[in-house]
Parts: structure tokens; C-alpha cells; sequence
């Protein structure tokens, strides 16, 4: 492990940070300040039903100068098996105290604890400007997730083109569909759409109703799903609106359908298409999916790069070991 700077002190925060974290992540990051802001890491921090997120402060004379935190994430494998796992994610340095190494020294130090606590491999899908500081760190990459995108109208194709930058972080309101909320909120159909089986092998999140209602439930994400003809228990897909460029993409987070029935995916994927407003769909697809007659194409080099690193000599899995969605791996 690198060493920590002798002025620095590296620690677990606790509630009495937050005001601090949030002060640096509004000078750092351009957090909002006001209860949205707390509400939403409230929720993403301490109601996930994997367990609260671990979070480290590093201290520079008695200021915080850093703060990492780490999402708690459990995936089931193809014999049902669950892995624990922790997503890199919200992170910040002081602009007083970069060049310091905080960001590593908070890194290294969490992956010691985390190590004691039990949890397999860290994941996460760095940008391309933080991607060679995590590979420093002994993160490798275990390859690009290739997207698969449907034009949803004629201009559509020409909105594909032309949405080459990042998206949007916040969503797009809809009033397609029926919200999330309103689905998972109902117990039994929730565990009816769990049951219905997982979307292919390999690695999958471990889905239960109550992770379906914490991912996908809070309003102001405006997670919204379409069900299938036959009713809602028979299959459903979760969705949600978001810029990129001059187009609206809907977001395909899950495919909630029985294993192997195509009909209903496709026919959730056309009822997405007409009634979202979006110019197309984006979503993951497998390496060795055929894409014939589903109206997707392949959308070479786009996908994010999903790197990951091993903690208690139990490594992140191949690439084709991943069964993942954009639910699983975007930004929120």
C-alpha cells in the first residue's frame, strides 16, 4: 500500500461527517446543497438492502480533505451462490489538498477493511480520465459492455449519430408506463417478477422485491415500466428518459420476462418504443447475442468498461461471465 501522508489520517466517517462531506462534495463535486441532495445519499447510502455503504474521511489537520465511499452490491452466480461485492463510487478530494495522494490513500486503506469484512471484489465502470488511476491501483479491466441501440422513428437513426457525448445524470420526466413505485410496491407481483427467472447466465445482481423498490422506487429518479399483454406478472421492463446530445434515450434497466421468451421481450421492447417519446433505446447486450429481428443494432466501441479488482482472493469474473444491465452498472 502506498503510505499515507504523515500529516494525513485516514478513518471510517461517521454521522458526524456528513455535514462536512457534504460541504466538501459541494465544493468538489457541484453537489446541490438542501435536503433533495441529502435525501437522494440518504437512500443510496443507508437504505440499500445490501447494507449500508462503507465511507472513509482523510483528515489534514483536523479538516476533511477526502472522502470514498463504496456501494454495497451482491450478485447471485449461475448455482446460486452469492458473491458480496462493494461498487466504487462517490469520491472527492479538497481542491486544497490535490497532488496529495488522498484519493489513493483513501482507496488502498478502505480495500484492507473491506477485506476483513468479507467482501469478494470491487467493480465499478471508471471514465476514461480516472480509469489509469484505479489500474495504478491494481483494478483491471475486464472489458467493454457492448450496447445495443433501436432507433424508436425514421430521424431517430440520424439522433444515434449525433448523440456522441455524455448523458445527461438526471432524468427526464415521463408519464409512460406505470411508475416503478406503484409496481414493486405491490409484494406479491414483485415476487412474482423475480421469480420469472434471470436474463442469461452468468454473474447477475441479486435481485429480491425489496432491491427492485429501493433501485427503481424513488420518484425523483422517474423510473418508469411497461407490462406485458397478459398482465403484469407474466413480465415487465423498467425504464427511464435521459438526454444525451439532442436526442431522449430510454434506458432499458431491466428485462423482468420468463428465461428464453423472446415474444414478451420484444413486444415490451415495441410498447417502450411507442409510448416512451424517446428517439431510441439504449441497452446492454451480450457479446454473442444475435440481434436479428429484435430491431436492435450494435452500437461498436460505446458501451461503458467495466474494470474490477479482487479483495479476498476471490477475482470479479471475465467478461463473459457478467449478466448485467444498464440498472446494474449506471450512474445514479
Amino acid at each position: 500500500m502506498s503510505a499515507v501522508p504523515a500529516a494525513m489520517a485516514v478513518r471510517r466517517a461517521t454521522d458526524a461527517d456528513l455535514p462536512a462531506i457534504f460541504a466538501l462534495a459541494r465544493r468538489s463535486l457541484g453537489w446541490e446543497d438542501g435536503t433533495a441532495t441529502e435525501a437522494h445519499f440518504a437512500w443510496k447510502h443507508f437504505e440499500n438492502p445490501f447494507g449500508p455503504s462503507p465511507m472513509w474521511v482523510a483528515e489534514v489537520d483536523e479538516r476533511i480533505a477526502g472522502f470514498r465511499t463504496f456501494l454495497r452490491w451482491e450478485f447471485l452466480t449461475d448455482a446460486g451462490e452469492v458473491r458480496r461485492a462493494v461498487r466504487a463510487v462517490d469520491t472527492a478530494t479538497d481542491p486544497d489538498f490535490q497532488g496529495r495522494g488522498i484519493f489513493t490513500a483513501l482507496t488502498l486503506g478502505a480495500l484492507d477493511e473491506l477485506r476483513a469484512d468479507g467482501v469478494d471484489f470491487v467493480f465499478n465502470t471508471p471514465n476514461e480520465q480516472s480509469r489509469p488511476g484505479y489500474l495504478k491501483m491494481g483494478w483491471q479491466v475486464i472489458g467493454r459492455l457492448p450496447v445495443a441501440v433501436r432507433p424508436t422513428h425514421p430521424g431517430g437513426l440520424v439522433k444515434i449519430v449525433r448523440a456522441r457525448t455524455p448523458a445527461s445524470r438526471g432524468a427526464v420526466r415521463s408519464t409512460a408506463g406505470i411508475a416503478a413505485a406503484a409496481v414493486f410496491s405491490d409484494l406479491p407481483l414483485a415476487d412474482a417478477l423475480v421469480a420469472l427467472g434471470r436474463g442469461g447466465p452468468g454473474l447477475a445482481t441479486h435481485r429480491t422485491p425489496e432491491y427492485l423498490r429501493w433501485r427503481y422506487g424513488p420518484e425523483p429518479l422517474h423510473y418508469r415500466v411497461v407490462t406485458a399483454a397478459a398482465g403484469p406478472a407474466a413480465g415487465a421492463a423498467v425504464f427511464h428518459l435521459r438526454r444525451r446530445g439532442p436526442a431522449i434515450e430510454a434506458v432499458v434497466c431491466e428485462m423482468l420476462v420468463p428465461t428464453g421468451d423472446l415474444r414478451t421481450a420484444r413486444a415490451l421492447y415495441t410498447q417502450m418504443a411507442r409510448e416512451s417519446g424517446a428517439d431510441y433505446l439504449i441497452r446492454l447486450r451480450s457479446p454473442s447475442e444475435a440481434l436479428v429481428g429484435s430491431r436492435f443494432w450494435p452500437a461498436p466501441g460505446v458501451g461503458p468498461v467495466l474494470t474490477g479488482r479482487e479483495v479476498n482472493r476471490r477475482p470479479a469474473p471475465a467478461r463473459a461471465g457478467w449478466a448485467l444491465t444498464l440498472g446494474d452498472i449506471e450512474l445514479f
